[in-house]
């Protein structure tokens, strides 16, 4: 009977689990059900066709975008090239492409790669002309950052793409999900990039370019192209198994020829980034002198296993050849095999960069100055002003007020609510040998040490005086 009672309780624990984690389940699967406010296929479909024709409006502010990216990239500043990239509308026939693959819609498909194609060869003009006409032909640090595309960027363009095509499928199709996705993904500044390298002839920038704008172009198409297979769009034109089959190996193997450099382009810039933090790591724990300082260093990092080198220049006692070579052994343990150390001391024939160094040693003299400035206005506002001769003071007082008794006395600081300094006056605090005495005193203490310590600051305070 025992045993029948136990097994039934704990069937009754197993059936209130069950109940409990299939409620769990079900609350998130409700959390990330997609179709509660999922728009219908036309809807879709005519949306995303509004935004794959560049005709008109589109292509004017598609030109005015370019300009605003380029002058942003020109001049270096992140918030233009922001302003460009929202204001440009590149997303749709790139989100058209990824639509039409995935419910075969030929007509769809070639209306978007000949938009494609149109806001390619306008954005490159647009670009190269700009870079052509401006008077700055300097590459800036915003420009040079679309030239080394890395798997990153195949990320950032993959799920950009994703929310993108997310945010077109809803009924109420929130503005701030595709302004996201054009920040993050940034098509239009690669396009102003190859339109630099054109004007300014730099072959390197625009194949760096050039790529960039490659990946986030198929990454998110095949982003929008995985949604739809996702929603089950239907299909426009019914395609045998085999041509299915045919069609999703050719978008996955275009996606992995397109994935495989910036993996490698990632490898050796992560390779590069350890390579440097080691060499800065060496420098600053080998080369520590007494009579030898460090001016600078330079890194040349070389791809493929060929030799990298590190190139330090010293001033002061010059190193001996077994320090050297006793510091270029220690190399192994920072991680920096395979490389060669470069020696450049002042006996040489080499011309050290005095400028850097008196610009070095004048930014550490300015800093210091500011921090003892500071130090000191600081002080000021909470030191006493002079010193006070108190035991002086406190002999002299015997002869003005005979019966003043004991006498302390100090400089102190005034505060108003804000916490500032607002003045410095003398505290006298009198012990008098009888109870009037310092009382009937006050004044003639008050004028004298007016005199005494030139200053009309004083206030007088008498112990066990009666109010």
């Amino acid at each position: 009977m025992e045993k029948n009672v136990k097994e039934e309780e704990k069937r009754r624990r197993k059936r209130a689990y069950k109940t409990a984690m299939g409620r769990f389940i079900g609350s998130v699967r409700d959390r990330f059900d997609l179709g509660e406010d999922n728009a219908t296929q036309e809807e879709v479909e005519s949306s995303i066709n509004k935004g794959v024709e560049f005709r008109g409006t589109n292509l004017w502010v598609l030109i005015c975008a370019t300009f605003i990216a380029s002058l942003g990239l020109n001049v270096n500043s992140t918030a233009v090239i922001i302003g460009a990239m929202l204001i440009s509308p590149l997303m749709g026939p790139i989100m058209g492409i990824g639509l039409s693959v995935g419910i075969n819609d030929f007509q769809l498909l070639k209306k978007s790669l000949r938009n494609f194609l149109w806001m390619f060869v306008v954005s490159i003009i647009t670009s190269t002309v700009f870079f052509l006409i401006s008077p700055y032909n300097s590459a800036q640090s915003e420009l040079l950052a679309r030239t080394s595309p890395t798997t990153y960027d195949v990320l950032i363009a993959f799920f950009g793409g994703l929310a993108g095509m997310l945010a077109q499928t809803r009924r109420d199709r929130t503005g701030t999900v595709i302004s996201g996705v054009a920040i993050a993904t940034a098509l239009m500044p690669p396009l102003c990039t190859v339109g630099f390298g054109i004007a300014s002839g730099e072959i390197i920038y625009i194949l760096g370019a050039l790529y960039l704008f490659i990946i986030n172009t198929v990454f998110i198409a095949v982003a929008s192209y995985l949604m739809v297979i996702f929603l089950k769009y239907e299909k426009k034109t019914a395609l045998d198994e085999a041509t299915s089959k045919r069609m999703r190996r050719y978008v996955i193997l275009f996606a992995v020829v397109i994935l495989v450099p910036s993996m490698i382009l990632t490898v050796n810039i992560l390779r590069k980034t350890q390579f440097e933090a080691n060499v800065d790591k060496y420098v600053t724990n080998v080369f520590q002198f007494n009579k030898t300082m460090l001016v600078d260093y330079d890194v040349r990092y070389r791809y493929e296993g060929r030799k990298s080198a590190v190139e330090v220049r010293l001033v002061g006692e010059p190193l001996s050849r077994n320090v050297i070579e006793n510091a270029s052994a220690q190399m192994g343990y920072y991680g920096l095999e395979n490389t060669e150390l470069i020696v450049r001391q002042a006996d040489e024939n080499e011309r050290i960069d005095f400028s850097k160094i008196q610009r070095s040693y004048a930014e550490i003299i300015d800093e210091k100055n500011r921090t003892i400035a500071e130090l000191e206005e600081r002080l000021s506002a909470v030191q006493p002003a002079d010193h006070i001769a108190v035991a002086d003071i406190a002999r002299e007082l015997e002869h003005i007020a005979p019966r003043a008794g004991r006498v302390s006395m100090a400089k102190h600081v005034f505060y108003d609510r804000q916490g500032t300094a607002t003045d410095t006056a003398v505290v006298v605090t009198l012990r008098p040998d009888s109870l009037t005495g310092g009382t009937a005193d006050r004044d003639r203490i008050r004028e004298w040490l007016r005199v005494r310590l030139k200053t009309d600051h004083i206030v007088i305070y008498v112990e066990n005086e009666k109010k």
